[in-house]
This record gives structure tokens, C-alpha cells and sequence, in this order.
């Protein structure tokens, strides 16, 4: 089994609830990282078992408690702040109380009304010259709804409250109520710019499980799909970002060239999206030699035209004016409070599961990941420009061999009494799903992770002490999904 999926039996797995937290404490501060940890009912309905996975010297592995859920456990949040947002959601939704945390500010509201969310006590600044700003939760456009609650002293912007958990999907409860091997369509919506990463996500997840052997060609498709979604959304990114800024050459140029991504992505699978892309078991999405060289056509036209827009964009004057210095969050907060994927790697974090958890084809054919150390607007999109240009290197070679196979492994019995980790490195960081099955092999719960989760409050903390009129250009670098955070 690949580095970035986790297969284990859960019986008898738990360990007491003090050895448990003295492991998960020791483990942390040598050096592993929290991957998640989440929680579940027991099957005393007065317990919850904990589930905390950790990635450490290129492995993934599962810590597991049973804990009372009347009595709550003692907070690690002031000791380990990247374990603030885990432990709000075990507080959330299953009312556990980590005793001593420092902020139970909700994460989603669940089944909260319009007005339980108004009514909430925003963190307020007093003095006469300080005034609040409120943005939201209705945008223009198509915008997702969010509310941003600024405290500005003049034009500098003191602290900033992000407000979420409009939606109630209720996913992760979605999610259990079909057979989990025709979930596919299902799991690609969960976070529409990132249906390849999620789709991948599970089907890993459910493959483990299923005892499915690794395949070169499914992995080939699906990292050719997972690669051209990279490279797509960075330049949407990219075009926003110099929308913001009215650097209109950007705006038009990259915009440009994502229509000829996704519309390679619509010649090999049928959706611009990668609807379709991933399915468990099967490679739907192979190519001829037509295809390919269809594929390496455009991939050469997007690396030739993306190289001369991005040495006008990284030369002007004005572009760096607005995005230099801007919305920086320094490596040390940004490992302090557990940011992942890009916005972890533009803060000097070598954080990309591709190279720390590499599976097929990342493991016979390497990636390298894209650092960058200055951590503010200009190094997301420095990041982002780099990552473009690698993500083309490494799939003009992959596209030379053609994946023809359109063989189908069918997904069969579910190990009963097992947990199945994925961990998949989508374009905006990793996307975690974690299936555990029951003694007759039926999925008894599904973890669903989006790295937005872990990177809202890197965006709160990268607007301090800028301008008000910064925050959209901070917010589109950080480019976060608020359904990937309100599941």
C-alpha cells in the first residue's frame, strides 16, 4: 500500500484515554504532524471515540481512545495551536467539552438558524477611534456565503473574525446513507474545484479497503487529472489575483489559458471539471496516442503563452507594489497553527503530500514540491506561478506514454472492522477522507477533511495590520473554499 493511504484493524485498537494523549503530546513535539482528529459515538452512547492520524518520517499512522463524553477531556490547543480547529469540531458536534481551550468559537453552526448565527458575540476592540466593518455572509457574484467581521482603527484592519457554516450539508451524514461504491458523483461535489483531489481521496479510501492492488495505469489517469485541476485553478487563481490588482494583461492571459486546461481535461473524461475522472476500481479516463498528443499540444501552448504573461506580471512595478509585503504570515505561525498545502509552502513549509507521502506514480516519477519563504501575497503568487510550471514538466512526460486500459476492478466486500486513510495532494493543499467500517463491513462513519478547514485562520491572521483595501487581495491569494469548510 502507498505511503499516502492507511489501512488498519480498529479492533482492540484503542489505547487508555491517558496513554493515548501522553502519545499524541510526545509524538507532536518530536516532530510528527497532526494529519486530522476527529471523533465518533462509541458504542456506549456516553463515550466518543477519538481518532488522531499523524504523518511522521514519510508514513501515515492512527492513535485511538475512547473517551467520557459527559466529563470532555483537557484541551491541547495552548500547547499545540495547530489542534484548535479539531478540537471545536469535537466540541461541536459532539458536544465534548475540551476544557481550557482558549476559543469554542463554532466551525459550522450545525443546524443552527440565520438568527442562533447572527446572534453570535463577535471579539470587539474597544475605543472611540476603532470601528467594525461588516462583509457578508451575502457577496456579489457567485461567491459562496461567509461573513467577515473587521476591526479597523482608521484604514488598518486591528483583527479580523471570519464567520462560516452558512450551508448545512450535512455531507459527512449524506455520505453514509448509499452504498459507498457509487458515491463517486456524490463525493466530486463536496468541493467542486477540487473534484479530482476528493474523488481520488475516497476511492484510495475505499480501495484499501476493499483490498484492491494498486494499478500504474489508474494511477497515471488519476494524476493526470489531479495535475491538470492543479494547473487550471492556479490560473483562475492567478486571473483573479490580477483582476484584483487591474493588471488586465493577467487578467485576460490566464483566464485564457485555464479555458484551454479544463477543456483538455473535457477531451480525456467528458467534464471540464473532472467529473468522471476518478471511480473505484476503474480507469474511465485513459487516452490514445491522439489523445496525447492532443494533451502535449496544449500543454506546450498554456507553458509557452504562461511564460511570457508571467514575466510581465512578476516585472511590473505595480504588481509587486500591491503584493509584496502584503498579508504575511511568517513560517512560525504558519507551523504553529497547522496551515497545509499552498498556503503552508508560500511560508517557507515543505508541506505537499505528492513528495512527504509519495504514492504511484509520485513515487517512481518524483515531483518536487514549490517553497517559497516570504509568506505574503506576492509569495502565494510566486507559488502558484512555479507549481503551474512544474505540474507542465512533469505531465508532458507522463502524457508521451498512453493509457489505453479501460480495465475495471470490481469493488467487492469492505474489510469489516477496519479504518482506511487517504490522503491526496489537491491544488489548494491535502484533501484526507477516512472510512471505517463496522463487523459486517458497512461504512459506520466517514471523515471528510478539506485543507480550507485548516487555513481560514491563516487568511484572519495575514490581513492584521494591512489596509482594509488589502483583504480581497489577501483573500484571493489564499484562495479557500467555503463549502470545503461547510460540510
Amino acid at each position: 500500500m502507498s505511503a499516502d493511504t492507511l489501512l488498519v484493524p480498529v479492533a482492540g485498537a484503542t489505547l487508555p484515554e491517558k496513554v493515548f494523549f501522553d502519545a499524541l503530546r510526545a509524538r507532536l513535539a518530536a516532530g510528527a504532524r497532526a494529519v486530522t482528529w476527529y471523533g465518533r459515538p462509541a458504542d456506549d452512547p456516553s463515550l466518543v471515540l477519538l481518532t488522531a492520524v499523524l504523518e511522521d518520517a514519510g508514513a501515515l499512522s492512527a492513535l485511538r481512545t475512547e473517551i467520557s463524553r459527559d466529563r470532555g477531556f483537557h484541551s491541547l490547543t495552548r500547547e499545540l495551536p495547530a489542534l484548535h480547529v479539531f478540537e471545536r469540531e469535537l466540541h461541536e458536534q459532539l458536544g465534548v467539552k475540551p476544557h481550557d481551550h482558549p476559543w469554542l468559537k463554532p466551525v459550522r453552526f450545525p443546524s443552527a438558524t440565520p438568527g442562533q448565527m447572527d446572534a453570535y458575540p463577535f471579539y470587539a476592540i474597544e475605543g472611540k477611534e476603532v470601528h467594525e466593518v461588516a462583509v457578508g455572509p451575502i457577496h456579489a457574484g457567485v461567491i459562496e456565503p461567509g461573513h467577515f467581521r473587521f476591526m479597523c482603527l482608521g484604514e488598518q484592519v486591528h483583527h479580523l473574525e471570519i464567520h462560516l457554516g452558512y450551508q448545512h450539508r450535512g455531507v459527512e451524514a449524506e455520505l453514509l446513507r448509499r452504498d459507498p461504491r457509487t458515491l463517486g458523483p456524490l463525493v466530486e461535489t463536496i468541493a467542486g474545484d477540487s473534484s479530482v483531489a476528493h474523488a481520488w481521496a475516497y476511492a484510495g479510501a475505499l480501495e484499501a479497503l476493499a483490498g484492491i492492488p494498486e494499478s500504474p495505469e489508474r494511477a497515471a489517469s488519476r494524476a493526470l487529472g489531479l495535475e491538470l485541476e492543479r494547473i487550471g485553478m492556479h490560473l483562475a487563481g492567478l486571473a483573479g489575483l490580477a483582476t484584483d490588482i487591474a493588471f488586465l494583461q493577467g487578467a485576460a492571459t490566464y483566464g485564457r489559458l485555464r479555458t484551454t486546461v479544463i477543456n483538455t481535461s473535457m477531451r480525456v473524461c467528458g467534464s471540464r471539471f473532472g467529473r468522471g475522472w476518478v471511480r473505484p476500481g476503474a480507469v474511465p479516463a485513459g487516452w490514445d496516442e491522439a489523445t496525447a498528443a492532443t494533451i502535449s499540444a496544449n500543454l506546450a501552448l498554456v507553458a509557452r503563452d504562461v511564460a511570457t504573461v508571467n514575466a510581465l506580471f512578476l516585472s511590473a512595478a505595480s504588481v509587486r507594489h500591491r503584493l509584496q509585503g502584503v498579508g504575511a504570515v511568517t513560517r512560525a505561525t504558519a507551523a504553529e497553527i497547522g496551515l497545509v498545502g499552498m498556503a503552508a509552502r508560500a511560508s517557507g513549509i515543505d508541506l505537499d503530500v505528492r513528495s512527504r507521502l509519495p504514492g504511484e506514480p509520485w513515487a517512481s516519477s518524483p515531483i518536487l514540491s514549490v517553497v517559497e519563504p516570504s509568506g505574503d501575497c506576492w509569495a502565494r503568487a510566486r507559488l502558484r506561478i512555479r507549481e503551474i510550471d512544474r505540474s507542465i514538466a512533469w505531465l508532458e512526460a507522463l502524457a508521451r506514454h498512453p493509457v489505453l486500459s479501460r480495465a475495471r476492478t470490481a469493488v467487492g466486500a469492505l474489510a469489516p472492522r477496519s479504518l482506511a486513510i487517504a490522503a491526496r495532494e489537491g491544488w489548494r493543499g491535502e484533501v484526507v477522507h477516512a472510512l471505517e467500517t463496522d463487523a459486517e463491513g458497512r461504512v459506520l462513519h466517514w471523515r471528510v477533511q478539506d485543507p480550507s478547514l485548516r487555513n481560514w485562520l491563516g487568511l484572519a491572521l495575514a490581513v492584521r495590520e494591512n489596509d482594509i483595501s488589502d483583504f480581497p487581495i489577501c483573500n484571493k491569494s489564499f484562495d479557500l473554499s467555503y463549502c470545503g469548510n461547510d460540510l
